[in-house]
């Protein structure tokens, strides 16, 4: 792939969600923990990366969203992460709330993560926002280059079919 077409594609990400990328050593500190007083829920979607979230993804306040339809049943995904298949994303905000309850920091993922996950991490921004529901949700991410990107760089995944997948190990 060309370096301007990896520009492009960045530069599109990025406007798709309308935010810049924050790093994720300020957005999450050890002290965001949900129910403090003071915490703002989430206001932007940011993007991380696979290094930072293989550093994060086995705290307890951090979840993995993946956004991918048919893909997942018939090709890994990331450990630990649960499913809400993007073409019926919006309907399922609210179970998709209630199955993350407890946690703070929410990473969303598709194949690329150039459309899909973008969009559902969006959608669930607005969805807060329009609702003003307190879910404790302080940090949407979505991760840079998808699940492709996590396996083509080694990253652990899982074959299993539950959901959410209960290997938090890989």
């Amino acid at each position: 792939m060309s370096v301007g077409r990896d520009l492009y594609i960045s530069w599109l990400s990025r406007f798709l969600i309308g935010s810049s990328r924050l790093s994720t050593t300020a957005a999450l500190l050890p002290s965001a923990h949900p129910g403090e007083k003071g915490e703002m829920a989430a206001r932007s979607v940011s993007y991380i990366t696979s290094s930072e979230l293989l550093s994060i993804k086995r705290r307890p306040n951090v979840a993995i969203v993946d956004v991918r339809d048919d893909e997942r049943s018939y090709d890994a995904h990331i450990a630990g992460s649960l499913h809400c298949a993007s073409d019926t994303f919006y309907e399922k905000i609210p179970k998709l709330i209630q199955d993350v309850k407890g946690k703070d920091t929410l990473v969303f993922h598709c194949a690329l993560s150039q459309v899909r996950g973008p969009s559902c991490a969006r959608k669930l921004l607005n969805y807060l926002v329009e609702t003003k529901e307190d879910a404790g949700i302080k940090n949407i991410f979505v991760l840079e280059r998808g699940f492709n990107g996590w396996e083509a760089s080694g990253r652990p995944v899982c074959h299993c079919t539950d959901n959410p997948c209960k290997n938090d190990k890989a």
